[in-house]
């Protein structure tokens, strides 16, 4: 069983920064991918970023704006969100590819409002 531990969501102004934390624990012993999607009301599920194949991945739509990191002691992956826009808007879930399948996090809302 792997757990997924998600923090960091909250209410944030235009142009403002956020955080987004998650961290895997349980029986994992190869973690293949780690990163984010996230979901806007009456929208599907998009891709964010992730560290993927070897390298690291970001969404078109957030380059230049959303960096990804991790700490591979603690098993979590680190999402920083710089310039948010309402348009980021979502709920920002944590997936994590491990040796024997996908686990989800229960997700983390992002609200960026004045």
């Amino acid at each position: 069983q792997v757990q997924l531990v998600e923090s960091g969501g909250g209410l944030v102004q235009p142009g403002g920064s956020l955080r987004l934390s998650c961290a895997a624990s349980g029986s994992i012993f190869t973690i293949y991918a780690m990163g984010w999607y996230r979901q806007a009301p009456g929208k599907q599920r998009e891709f964010v970023a992730a560290f993927t194949r070897g390298s690291t991945t970001i969404a078109d739509r957030v380059k230049g704006r959303f960096t990804i990191s991790r700490d591979n002691a603690k098993n979590t992956v680190y999402l920083q969100m710089n310039s948010l826009k309402p348009e980021d808007t979502a709920v920002y879930c944590c997936s994590v590819n491990t040796d024997t399948q996908a686990y989800w996090g229960q997700g983390t809302q992002v609200t960026v409002s004045s």
